[in-house]
């Protein structure tokens, strides 16, 4: 058996993170009594947050600023007068509420953590993810929870990797195989590492020069075929 340890992306991987966003806008605002349109907020939203995400994988952001810019510039836009710091606050409560997994999430890991020590390695904010993970099916599956800000570094620095190898006790990156539909951080990340990698790709998306994945899955379940 070639892979012994398997680390695994949480959100668009094991987690439907796009409901628990949804779910998460949807509750803060009515919360508040502020009214919501999920046809323009919600888009709206996932646009602004998807590029604070990608400036806070190059390092151009912060993720304590990154917490409140996205709903500064999203409030800003909508002329929406409301506390920043505290929509945020309750957000990522809800959030964290919103253990939401994808299609074969559990079964999978069920099968795996009979044969392979699992982990969880996420850029996501840490009392969200271990809150969403905690309250999942899958918590019992998976040995540790590694978060960005417990290491120090964020997916795909290979930095980040190291840690997570140390926080396993586990020396031998040829056993090692990192799973996530992120082509820019998990992909890139466990390539600039030197590990295997499994691009999960549901929807087909196209490949991008220079980022090749070891391997690419269209189901978790395909994960059998590979292990």
């Amino acid at each position: 058996m070639k892979y012994k340890l398997l680390l695994l992306d949480a959100d668009g991987t094991l987690f439907d993170y796009d409901r628990a966003e949804g779910y998460a806008l949807e509750q803060s605002f009515l919360e508040l009594s502020l009214p919501f349109d999920n046809q323009v907020h919600l888009p709206d939203y996932r646009s602004i947050n998807q590029k604070l995400w990608v400036d806070f994988e190059l390092g151009r952001v912060t993720q304590a600023a990154l917490r409140t810019e996205r709903f500064e510039i999203l409030f800003g836009k909508h002329g929406i007068n409301v506390d920043v710091g505290g929509f945020s606050r309750l957000y990522l409560a809800h959030l964290g509420k919103g253990a939401f997994l994808t299609d074969g999430s559990e079964q999978i890991c069920r099968y795996l953590a009979e044969r392979y020590t699992l982990a969880i390695l996420t850029n996501g904010i840490r009392e969200v993810q271990f809150s969403r993970i905690g309250a999942s099916p899958i918590a019992k599956y998976i040995r540790k929870i590694i978060v960005s800000e417990d290491a120090g570094f964020q997916k795909p620095d290979p930095r980040i990797f190291d840690y997570s190898l140390n926080a396993m006790q586990h020396d031998d990156k040829a056993s090692v195989l990192m799973v996530g539909d992120s082509l820019s951080s998990d992909i890139k990340g466990g390539m600039n590492y030197g590990i295997d990698t499994c691009w999960y790709n549901p929807g087909g998306a196209p490949p991008r020069e220079g980022i090749q994945p070891t391997y690419e899955i269209r189901a978790l379940s395909d994960l059998k075929s590979i292990l």
